[in-house]
């Protein structure tokens, strides 16, 4: 029976488990899939790392560095080239090149990432010729492999990924003729869009759409439509570019194909986990990082994850306490909040949320059991941008978040 089994060795996995360790608990496994520690983060060459957590500007490779020395320092044990193919409570079973194994732990920490969507998701009419390619693909592609995916480019989508992807392609000498975005505001940060599009003039069409793509054997072009507010192509508006290359950078989904293993209850909203202000999915199983919800920035996902550790050494050590809870609920302009429950009688809580639409100089208001207890102006929100607030208060009835204009 080991103490704690950390599922994920990227940067969730590691910040978790150092963690953890430095809360007293010493029998720790991380198990990872891939040859190495560090996760999406090594293929992650830009800058921009580390700025809340280091108080400086590191590269992905970097940023997973320190947090790979530090756990080697602790002498935390890495199972890598391990893939976990069932997951229980208290149970993790794995297999690596030297065969199954089932490995009991009385507690577990989810830390899995999360994965692109695929194109079969969009509905593109079409073929199904070479030079498609999801945004994360291509960066593994160029930036690990040393492979160039394309000279013209289209990008469908306008998430982080896919900006990053824009510049870098950019930077390489390829053309990247447009990024096309179906919703009215962009899904990646606001200084992803002005290092990544604005510095290089790369337009950004927002409220459009791929609708056609040509050729057989590969990409010959890519044609693109505006659409209506019902998301729908509008005739008259195609622009057609000649092109050899096509990305998609359309969101990213959680790794919880273990989590349903387990009977985990999944939120439709964030696709991850449903937890407390612990972290805790159920008895024993604590849910962390892009596995939980998709994150904009990894220092946000260490400082979680930070807590997911804090929160799993409390549980080995049997100091959990049995209170009842509080039902976190969004409400107007909050799509979903993380924790989705809070025990009662805790305070300082840190909720994460991410708002339906972009609002201007909007406030976003807590109640706790019917009563306001925060009111904070904010003077830009939108989708793009993950919001966070502490709850003061002691949490002693319901709560709702909700954003009034």
């Amino acid at each position: 029976m080991r103490e704690l089994v950390i599922i994920g060795g990227g940067a969730a996995g590691l910040a978790a488990a150092i963690s953890a360790y430095d809360a007293g608990i010493r029998d720790i496994v991380i198990i990872e899939r891939a040859s190495r520690l560090g996760g999406i983060l090594n293929q992650c060459i830009h800058n921009g790392f580390g700025l809340h957590t280091f108080r400086e500007e590191l590269t992905g490779p970097e940023y997973a560095a320190r947090f790979v020395k530090e756990a080697e320092k602790r002498g935390i044990e890495a199972l890598t080239g391990t893939t976990v193919i069932d997951l229980k409570p208290h149970e993790v079973t794995c297999v690596s090149p030297s065969g199954v194994s089932v490995v009991q732990a009385k507690a577990i920490i989810l830390a899995m990432g999360c994965r692109e969507r695929p194109r079969g998701a969009l509905n593109i009419p079409g073929f199904r010729p070479a030079g498609i390619f999801s945004a994360g693909t291509a960066q593994r592609l160029m930036n690990i492999d040393g492979y160039m995916v394309g000279r013209r480019v289209v990008i469908l989508g306008s998430g982080d990924i896919g900006l990053i992807m824009a510049r870098r392609l950019t930077l390489e000498g390829a053309k990247v003729l447009a990024v096309a975005e179906i919703m009215t505001y962009s899904g990646g940060l606001r200084r992803n869009i002005v290092q990544c599009l604005d510095d290089y003039g790369i337009p950004l069409l927002l409220s459009h759409t791929v609708t056609d793509i040509g050729g057989k054997a590969r990409v010959e072009s890519v044609t693109v439509a505006a659409v209506d507010e019902k998301r729908r192509p509008i005739a008259g508006t195609e622009i057609k570019y000649e092109c050899d290359t096509l990305l998609l950078s359309v969101g990213l989904l959680p790794e919880n194909e273990l989590s349903a293993k387990a009977g985990l209850e999944l939120s439709p909203f964030t696709g991850g986990p449903v937890v407390d202000d612990s972290l805790s999915a159920s008895d024993g199983i604590f849910a962390c990082g892009n596995v939980l919800h998709v994150h904009d920035l990894v220092d946000y996902v260490s400082e979680e994850a930070a807590a997911a550790g804090r929160s799993a050494a409390e549980y080995i050590r049997g100091e959990r306490d049995g209170s009842g809870y509080a039902e976190v609920t969004a409400l107007h302009g909050v799509r979903y909040t993380v924790p989705q429950r809070i025990r009662l009688g805790r305070k300082d809580v840190r909720v994460r949320f991410r708002v339906t639409d972009c609002f201007r100089s909007a406030s976003v208001v807590v109640r706790c059991g019917g009563r306001e207890i925060m009111r904070i102006k904010r003077p830009v929100m939108s989708p793009g941008e993950m919001e966070g607030i502490i709850l003061r208060n002691t949490v002693d009835g319901p709560i709702s978040v909700e954003v009034e204009e």
